[in-house]
Order: structure tokens, then sequence, then C-alpha cells
């Protein structure tokens, strides 16, 4: 059995649903599960409703009703399947109603809001492939299992969802069914419906691929599986063959966008591959992402980087060797719920880096009397995720690429996983880093040939290539 979810841009309209249809019909020789998000913007078109409704009282479903209208006249779907779409479109009408009566729109209406855009895309996906002669029904995420808590719009599975996933996929598949599922989407105890947060719709199918025992899950994207490095920035960026879960986790922490570490949680605890595939180019292999990899001579895997970078250096007003200095330290920042990135410590002094967005001034003021802090916003955090046994080697040609650029390096971190390597540069430079980056360790020469030994001959063939 696998499970395979797409993307809101892989079932965007009708010509996108057809070329689905197709990916899934060239695997029916397999057992199926199929887990959808919402088509192309709807999300974003229900939230724009609702803040209608709630800012002027208006209540309007014309864009959305007619894209789905639209798709389901040129599937030619026929007349039942869109009766069920029009009832639910005219609950969503209802919601906005009363939204706009009482001008309040709570995370648990919310969650009830976006709710329909998962369940309208089901209907219609699982509409058309009966159409074509498959045997697929509609699931609403509930009704397979999906138990949460009531922690709306950032829900949580209970422990209890495992088994009933298991349960109720086994007594569907057995009927030979095709169950399409709502991503994204759960209950709660009291019935309401909850949503699973940051890549909710990738954590649907993971879940189920790890309750299930399946043999992979497969997440269906628009780009051709995890890259070397964001594409829009370096244009020769090759997808990457394979990567462990925790190589996966850095890359998508660190600012990779196509697999949230939270979606890679399930299939971690039963190992359970997972593999990201383009469903524009599906000839195109992916990314497998696994437990463990053969032992290789690999320098990097990939690289990325993440903007909008504030870097807080820290140094302590106490004398040196006084105990309890980091534990005051990071007490402030929980109290001031301030989020720490990457750290680098020493006896007295600590640099570290948060988010942008997050406001450091009553922290500054709180810890005046015991450290001394210096803010520094504009920064990046450039990435590589690696072989970190060949650190050395590694940081000495990052290094070396940063000099060659002119581009100061301001922070460094080995994180704990030992599988990346990352640092601060201003958020300016961060790009032309990235790309001269890439350039040294995948397209100067072949990325898995071990580092020589500095002779003569390879001396002058660096100082050939540097242009010094």
């Amino acid at each position: 059995m696998i499970v395979m979810k797409f993307g809101g841009s892989s079932v965007a309209d009708a010509g996108r649903i057809r070329h689905v249809t197709e990916i899934v019909q060239s695997q029916l020789g397999r057992k199926l599960v199929l887990v959808f998000s919402a088509m192309g913007d709807t999300t974003d078109h229900l939230l724009e409703a609702g803040n209608a409704a709630v800012q002027k009282g208006e209540v309007s479903i014309e864009r959305i009703e007619k894209h789905h209208f639209d798709t389901m006249k040129k599937l030619k779907l026929p007349e039942a399947d869109r009766k069920e779409v029009a009832a639910l479109l005219e609950e969503l009408r209802r919601l906005l109603s009363g939204i706009s009566l009482i001008r309040e729109l709570t995370p648990r209406t919310k969650d009830f809001l976006v709710s329909f855009g998962e369940r309208l895309s089901v209907r219609i996906v699982a509409a058309h492939l009966r159409s074509v002669g498959t045997k697929a029904v509609a699931c609403d995420a509930w009704d397979v299992g999906f138990l949460s808590d009531s922690n709306f719009t950032v829900a949580e599975l209970v422990k209890e969802s495992q088994e009933l996933i298991a349960a109720k996929m086994k007594s569907l598949l057995e009927t030979g069914a095709l169950p399409v599922v709502t991503g994204f989407l759960a209950k709660d105890k009291n019935g309401d419906i909850t949503t699973l947060g940051r890549g909710g719709s990738d954590f649907s199918a993971t879940v189920i691929a790890a309750a299930c025992n399946a043999e992979e899950a497969q997440v269906w994207k628009d780009v051709d599986g995890i890259l070397t490095a964001d594409p829009r920035i370096v244009e020769k960026a090759i997808p990457v063959e394979a990567v462990t879960y925790e190589e996966a986790s850095e890359l998508a922490y660190f600012g990779a966008q196509v697999l949230h570490p939270r979606a890679m949680q399930p299939c971690i605890s039963t190992g359970t591959p997972v593999l990201v595939k383009n469903s524009y180019n599906p000839a195109a292999p992916g990314t497998r992402i696994v437990a463990s990899l053969q032992k290789g001579t690999h320098q990097v895997r990939a690289i990325t980087f993440r903007q909008d970078v504030t870097l807080v250096d820290i140094v302590s007003t106490r004398m040196t060797g006084q105990y309890g200095f980091l534990a005051d330290l990071f007490l402030g920042f929980a109290r001031h719920r301030i989020s720490v990135d990457m750290v680098a410590t020493s006896e007295v002094s600590v640099s570290l880096t948060i988010d942008a967005g997050q406001d450091i001034s009553a922290l500054k003021k709180e810890l005046a009397k015991i450290v001394n802090i210096d803010v520094k916003t504009g920064k990046a955090i450039v990435t590589i995720v690696c072989n970190v046994k060949r650190s050395t080697e590694i940081l000495a040609r990052a290094f070396d690429t940063c000099r060659l650029v002119g581009v100061p390096v301001q922070m460094v971190s080995q994180g704990a996983s030992k599988v990346n390597i990352s640092f601060v540069v201003n958020d300016t430079e961060a790009e032309e880093v990235v790309r001269a980056l890439h350039h040294d360790f995948f397209e100067f020469e072949p990325r898995e040939k071990p580092a020589e030994k500095p002779t003569a001959k390879t001396a002058a063939k660096h100082t050939a290539r540097s242009g010094k």
C-alpha cells in the first residue's frame, strides 16, 4: 500500500485534476490512499471571504463557487456529484452569513471556514476518478479516524488516532475502494472541525502511511524533489536523490520549503520512506527521504538559507566563571516567548539568532543589569547540510568561498544533529554566498570526489580557479 498526497497547485483546475488522475491510474496495481489539499488558492479565498464578512458584513462566495462549478463542468461530472458540491457551497454561504452578523471570526470558526477547501476538493477529485472507472470514495478526515485536541488552527492528533486510522483504512481498502481523504483536517472529541497547522496536508498523508504500515508515502509537489539549492537563486540546482529524515528536517527548518519537519515525524517513528515527487513532471525520480543512507564520501547534500534574521550578541557583566549566567539568560527568552534559532557560546558571551519579527526590547531592558546586548538586524542564515565528519574540509572551502566573494562570516554554529553547518551573513549577501557555495561544491568538481591533499599541484589549481 502507498499513500499519495497532492498539494493545491497539483489540483488547481480541471486540467491539473485530469493530469493527477493519470498519475494515480499508473499506480493502481497497488493499494492506494489519496490525500488532497484545497484546489489552488481556495484556502486564501476562504479566508478573504471570512475577513470581508467580519469587517464589511459582506457574504460573497462567487469566486469560490464559480471556480468549483467551472471545474466540474469541464470535467463533465454527473449531476448527483454536482449537487453534493452545491450543498457544501450553500453550507459555506450560511456560515459566512452567521460570521457577518456577529462580526467575529474565532479560531474555532476559522477552522470550520477553511475546511470547505479540502472538503470540496476531495469530492470533485473522487467524482472524476469514478467517471473514468475507478472506485473512489471521498472521505472527510474525521470519518477515517483523525481525532484531535481542541487547539484550533494548530491542533494535534490524539493517541487514539493511530489505531482508529489503521482500522478505518483497512475496512475501506478491503471493499476495493480508493479512499480520497481531506488533508489538513480533523475533529475534536466535541465534534468540532480542527486544522492541523503548518504542513498539515503532508502530515495527514504521513500519519496514514505510518498508521497503516505503508510501503511509502508519496508527496507530490510542483518541484522535482529536494534540490541542492533554491532554483530561483541557483539556476543549476539539481535534485537530491536521497536524504535522511534528519537532513530533510534541517533543510526545511533553514529555508527549503519542500516538506515541513513536522510532516516527517510519523514516518520517522515507523521508518516509512517518504518520496517527494513533481506532479508537473512525474517522470523525474524525485527525492527519497529515509532513515539512513549507505555510508559514502559525499561532502554536501544541499545548501539553503533563511533571511529576515536578527543577530543578538550578549556579553555577561558578571565575573568570569559565575554560574547561572546561561540559565538566567534563556529563562528570560522563555518568559518573553522569544524563539532562538542558532546559538554559539563562550564562558561569558553568547551569540544567537532570532526571527526579525520578534521584539527583543522588553527582554533587553530586563537583562540590562547582568548583560550587555548588541542587536544587529538585516542578517541571514546560510546552512550547508553535509557530512559533518568532513567538517574541517567543508568549513575551509566554505570560508574560502566567502573570502573570495568578499563576504565576512559573522557567526558560526554546527548543529547538534551533526548534519549541518550554519553561519550568519548580511541579508543582502546571502544569495551571492549561496550561488558561490553551490558553484564550488556542486558545479566546479564532482560532488562525491574527496578533497585532494594540499600538494603544490592542487594549490596551483586552486589559485587558478580563484583568479588570485
